[in-house]
């Protein structure tokens, strides 16, 4: 199964970024070949961990599951951005304002879990970031355009309060993916 470590966000920070991804969309969709994240699947990843065999996955969410000891805290949407910042686009996202180094510090405990499961690190910074659109083919131009949709944009100020993670199996599809929970990880205070 195809798993992840994710933190939901509240019903109001989806509909204010689902209305930034329309927006975009709008502004700029049709110069470029993009599947657009449905809102109901917005999230912010923590940990991809990827495929994992059937039978060695319990083990993994059970690792996963115990709390994390990071207090509960706010994040909070701020500009677009896209990856990589020069060139071609093939990731469209939302940053943050808030939240990042509770993020950082989830993912740095989840890297350490799973590294004594024996799955190798990830290889590139963790950047935590709500992503609207992953990027196929961008025609020239496309990218010019869709820089200047984004410096258009106000930055949201849209926050979620967290405190929990969520560990997702991920359904892949003909229709786009389905996120099944399969744990919830508590975010505790360090004593």
């Amino acid at each position: 199964m195809r798993l992840f470590v994710a933190v939901e966000l509240s019903e109001e920070t989806v509909r204010t970024a689902a209305r930034i991804s329309a927006a975009l969309r709008r502004d700029v969709g049709s110069r470029l070949h993009a599947t657009w994240v449905a809102p109901e699947n917005m999230h912010l990843t923590v940990r991809f961990i990827g495929q994992v065999e059937d039978a060695r996955a319990r083990a993994v969410i059970d690792a996963l599951v115990p709390p994390v000891a990071v207090p509960p805290f706010d994040v909070e949407l701020g500009a677009c951005g896209m990856f990589p910042p020069s060139g071609s686009p093939r990731v469209i996202w939302i940053g943050l304002t808030l939240g990042m180094l509770s993020l950082t510090a989830m993912h740095a405990e989840f890297e350490r879990r799973l590294l004594a499961l024996g799955f190798e690190r990830e290889t590139r910074p963790f950047s935590a970031h709500l992503t609207l659109a992953r990027v196929k083919d961008a025609p020239r131009g496309a990218a010019g355009a869709l820089r200047d949709a984004m410096q258009a944009m106000m930055p949201s100020s849209a926050r979620s309060h967290i405190t929990r993670a969520t560990i997702f199996q991920s359904h892949l599809s003909s229709t786009g993916p389905h996120y099944e929970p399969m744990g919830h990880v508590p975010l505790i205070p360090r004593k």
